[in-house]
């Protein structure tokens, strides 16, 4: 909790906001949603879905930090992206057991992690659409708020496939040494 509140008086506090992919309000909103997620006993998937929404944000302000500060190489928001999205696994150090199953009988993979990548996914996927819809509109939304309803719509879709149904039969894989 103390954790929570520092987080959200530090946002409250920020002068500007970058408002190329999101607000600065975008990473305290989901930050707070992840905390009551657990502790009202969403399923990690769920958690998962919305932390690694949450980490694309991240990366989309490092990027717009490094646009703001002339910082340019070949390779950056690639890589300014992958540090983002890769810092999932230390949020939940501790808290979560690490327990890869076998996925659509394709990917052996953690499902948190899984669905933090689906998140990200989304959530990328989604600023993108904007970005086309806007330019084919002629460098205008088509109506207010567009910018955060299209990844936010997105996002949701990830999340309730998540939370509603079992997408994968799931399998313990034992790994013979």
């Amino acid at each position: 909790m103390k954790k929570l509140l520092s987080f959200l008086g530090v946002a409250l506090f920020v002068k500007q906001t970058w408002a190329q992919a999101c607000t600065t309000l975008c990473p305290v909103i989901l930050g707070a949603s992840l905390t009551l997620a657990q502790y009202f006993g969403v399923k990690n998937e769920v958690v998962g879905v919305l932390a690694g929404a949450l980490m694309s944000i991240v990366g989309y302000i490092l990027i717009r930090i490094f646009d703001k500060r002339g910082w340019h190489f070949s390779g950056r928001d690639f890589l300014l992206m992958a540090i983002a999205l890769g810092s999932i696994g230390f949020i939940y150090m501790g808290r979560l057991e690490y327990k890869p199953a076998l996925h659509w009988k394709l990917l052996y993979i953690d499902s948190f992690l899984l669905a933090a990548i689906c998140g990200a996914a989304a959530h990328i996927l989604g600023v993108n659409l904007y970005a086309w819809m806007k330019a084919k509109n002629g460098g205008h939304a088509h109506f207010p708020f567009e910018k955060v309803l299209v990844p936010l719509v997105l996002d949701g879709v990830v999340l309730f496939l998540f939370w509603g149904t079992d997408l994968c039969e799931c399998q313990e894989v034992m790994i013979l040494n």
